[in-house]
């Protein structure tokens, strides 16, 4: 465990494996890294020296609390970057996450030898849909808790998903992502973030990946990152937005792959 002052926050992150470096960057939650790669980072760290910041919103990491930005929150990963891994690194991020190492390899090219983009988007305002989910989930969050926790719990996943697992095991999602005034931070950012302008700025070799059944994020999203970063790749999973939980060995493969290929190994 390792925390550095970027700013005004002290950044926490987590370095485990051994092999070139990934860096994985959480989504929106308070939970942070512990939440997202928990379960899925031990998979990668046999061939890889795996590194999940926790950035400005999440338990680990303190800050001054103001207003979360694209180049604030890619100030931090630049930083833990540039103090864990010896040279360019591998990011990959999903979901908020994936806004933000966009904005990384968008802004500091020579850090970023591939890009990986899971269940992302790149602007909120001019979706209907996506802006009235995230001040749904605002609104939940300042005045029923619970009902927070079941919404998103309820978007996360496919329907089939959570069929398959049952009323007990859904339940037990729910307590996963409460509203603490750092996953608010994280879902007021979700509303403004718009990284359009930085897109066709991404040299790095570019992996997409989208949710066929994701209704948190829909998929047309991911399509449309593809379409924005020049000479990128793009792969669908049938799952909903935490596609990494519903399709773990599939989404493994797919990182695995694109990681080892040395058609990828870098620009």
């Amino acid at each position: 465990m390792t925390t550095i002052t970027v700013g005004n926050a002290q950044v926490h992150y987590e370095k485990a494996g051994s092999g070139p470096s990934l860096v994985l960057v959480h989504g929106t939650g308070s939970a942070g890294a512990a939440l997202n790669w928990g379960r899925t980072a031990p998979r990668f760290t046999p061939y890889r020296t795996v590194i999940t910041p926790d950035l400005s919103g999440t338990e680990a990491t303190l800050d001054d609390g103001a207003q979360l930005t694209a180049e604030g929150l890619a100030a931090q990963v630049i930083a833990v970057i540039e103090d864990a891994a010896d040279g360019p690194v591998d990011l990959l991020g999903f979901s908020m996450g994936s806004t933000v190492a966009a904005t990384v390899a968008a802004l500091r090219p020579d850090l970023v030898r591939r890009l990986i983009l899971v269940a992302g988007w790149a602007h909120t305002d001019s979706d209907e849909y996506l802006r009235s989910l995230f001040t749904l989930w605002q609104n939940l969050g300042t005045s029923d808790p619970a009902s927070f926790g079941r919404a998103v719990a309820m978007t996360g996943f496919s329907r089939g998903f959570l069929n398959a697992i049952g009323r007990a095991e859904f339940e037990s999602l729910i307590p996963n992502m409460q509203p603490t005034p750092g996953t608010l931070r994280h879902v007021a950012y979700d509303l403004q973030v718009d990284i359009r302008p930085l897109l066709p700025r991404i040299q790095a070799p570019t992996l997409v990946i989208g949710g066929t059944q994701d209704i948190t994020v829909p998929v047309e999203h991911s399509r449309a990152l593809h379409a924005a970063i020049p000479h990128s790749e793009y792969a669908e999973i049938d799952a909903g937005h935490v596609l990494l939980f519903e399709q773990e060995d599939t989404f493994v493969k797919l990182v695995t792959e694109f990681v080892e290929d040395p058609a990828t190994a870098g620009a």
